[in-house]
């Protein structure tokens, strides 16, 4: 199981940007492809980008290509999420997560199976 801690959530105007962390520890890191989802209240959970274990492939959402990028550092064990050009429906709590299994793509929340504890993120019009 890894442990995962996001942090670099908060309040911030339309347009502005954020960058959301998440810390990982307690199995390899490096093997394991990471995702950020995001939940806003009353909907589900959904993928916003998914980055490969060597992190030579991401994937995004339609909603939030262009405008987001992820990023890792397999030798400090992070995950980063860039949001820019951010906008009101971006508001909702963000997830770190780490699939399941090592040296396999996903981008399902189904197939991530530890999750970090989240950090919100709100965007005013």
């Amino acid at each position: 199981q890894v442990q995962l801690v996001e942090s670099g959530g908060g309040l911030v105007q339309a347009g502005g940007s954020l960058r959301l962390s998440c810390a990982a520890s307690g199995r390899t890191f490096s093997r394991y492809a990471m995702g950020w989802f995001r939940q806003a209240p009353g909907k589900e959970r959904d993928v916003v980008a998914v980055i490969r274990w060597s992190g030579g492939i991401t994937y995004y959402a339609d909603s939030v290509k262009g405008r987001f990028t992820i990023s890792r550092d397999n030798a400090k064990n992070l995950v980063y999420l860039q949001m820019n050009s951010l906008k009101p429906e971006d508001t909702a709590v963000y997830y770190c997560a780490a699939h399941i299994y090592p040296s396999v793509w996903g981008t399902r929340p189904a197939d991530f199976g530890s999750w970090g504890q989240g950090t919100q993120v709100t965007v005013s019009s």
